[in-house]
């Protein structure tokens, strides 16, 4: 048997692909948060980094635990962003737009995921 478990059935192609956009969007965020932290600054990009490429792993595989690590992540993003800006508004837009919109996405896959997941289980003699 395969280290990876194999679902049932196969996350849609929406998922997929947005599973591959949050990963690569992790991936500049752990690169260039790395170069930050060596320069005196903020940790956050690394960890947000990390846990969205996780998140978007985890979504790749069928997991509904991957919409769960993103969602979790972007909630540990909104005070952070109220203790880096401020109440500014123009501050607070770059750090929560982007990060919100994907949020939204990540929610409403959150039925195909579970779907998945339930699959899983059953082809493996669990209960759905």
């Amino acid at each position: 048997m395969n280290s990876v478990q194999q679902t049932g059935k196969k996350p849609g192609l929406p998922v997929l692909c947005l599973a591959v956009l949050i990963i690569l969007l992790g991936l500049p965020l752990v690169i260039m948060g790395v170069q930050l932290a060596a320069l005196g600054g903020s940790f956050y990009y690394v960890l947000f980094g990390a846990a969205i490429i996780a998140a978007g792993g985890l979504m790749l595989f069928g997991s509904v635990n991957g919409a769960f690590l993103y969602l979790v992540a972007w909630l540990v993003t909104i005070p952070w962003s109220l203790w880096e800006a401020g109440l500014d508004g123009w501050g607070l837009l770059p750090r929560l737009l982007g990060p919100t919109i994907i949020a939204i996405l990540v929610a409403l896959t959150i039925p195909a995921l579970r779907g998945t997941s339930a699959a899983a289980v059953s082809s493996r003699g669990g209960h759905a």
